[in-house]
């Protein structure tokens, strides 16, 4: 099947030898078309399992916090309403997810950070308001006690400019969950979105430290330019009002 494949593509994919074998230079290159060559296949196969009464499938991916709150009452809701239309979503990083987009394999996507892309287009989602949270108020606030997490360029810009100390923390992690679970069981403090941690403030687990600045994270939504508008448009209006209430 290897040797099919590279007489396909025109050229050797592997050099082989007794410790098994390497990807040539144009392997490597034809990897990058390989991973996207399985995911259309998977897709197809999905698409081709589903009920005759459905009539459409829609792709959400979304970074693991953007899906919190009303971003997953209304999947729910768009079960109830559109059940017509099979509905998937996954929870990815952004290079991830604009990948996807750029491979229409994601109808819509949500993230913090998009890269500008031709055929692709970008609406304002929601602002983040991230507050320092510490879970001890008597505590100082300072790099020993910081959790650091990864949540945008644009959020470390403005921490830097605000407690450029901070970045010397010796705990860093990509997302707020992660970060989330650390506090809770170490102590110390970070910045998180007020509504991600609403149960722990109003239970007195966590404390907002007044005196430190808000910072607002924006978050955006993207679409494909040829998208089907008359399914995906509708959808979209629906997301951001739910954001938006």
């Amino acid at each position: 099947r290897i040797r099919m494949l590279e007489e396909t593509v025109g050229g050797a994919l592997f050099v082989r030898n007794q410790s098994g074998a390497v990807l040539t230079v144009a392997g490597a290159r034809f990897q990058v078309h390989a991973v996207r060559i399985v995911r259309a296949f998977e897709a197809a196969r999905r698409e081709i399992g589903l009920p005759d009464d459905v009539r459409a499938r829609v792709a959400i991916g979304a970074r693991f916090g953007l899906w919190d709150g009303e971003a997953v009452a209304w999947l729910v809701r768009q079960r109830q309403e559109r059940p017509e239309v099979a509905v998937r979503a996954e929870i990815a990083f952004e290079p991830e997810l604009m990948q996807e987009l750029i491979d229409g394999h994601l109808d819509i996507g949500i993230m913090y950070t998009p890269q500008r892309r031709p055929n692709l287009e970008q609406l304002p989602f929601m602002i983040e308001r991230l507050r320092l949270i510490t879970s001890d108020p008597h505590n100082s606030i300072g790099p020993e006690r910081y959790i650091h997490i990864e949540w945008a360029p644009e959020f470390d810009a403005q921490l830097a400019s605000e407690f450029p100390t901070l970045f010397s923390t010796r705990i860093t992690v990509n997302i707020g969950w992660l970060g989330l679970q650390y506090l809770r069981t170490t102590g110390g403090c970070g910045y998180f979105p007020e509504r991600f941690v609403g149960p722990q403030l109003e239970s007195g687990e966590f404390h907002i430290v007044e005196e430190a600045p808000v910072l607002d994270l924006p978050s955006w939504l993207v679409i494909r330019d040829d998208r089907d508008r008359s399914l995906i448009d509708p959808m979209v209006a629906s997301l951001l009002d739910s954001v938006r209430r």
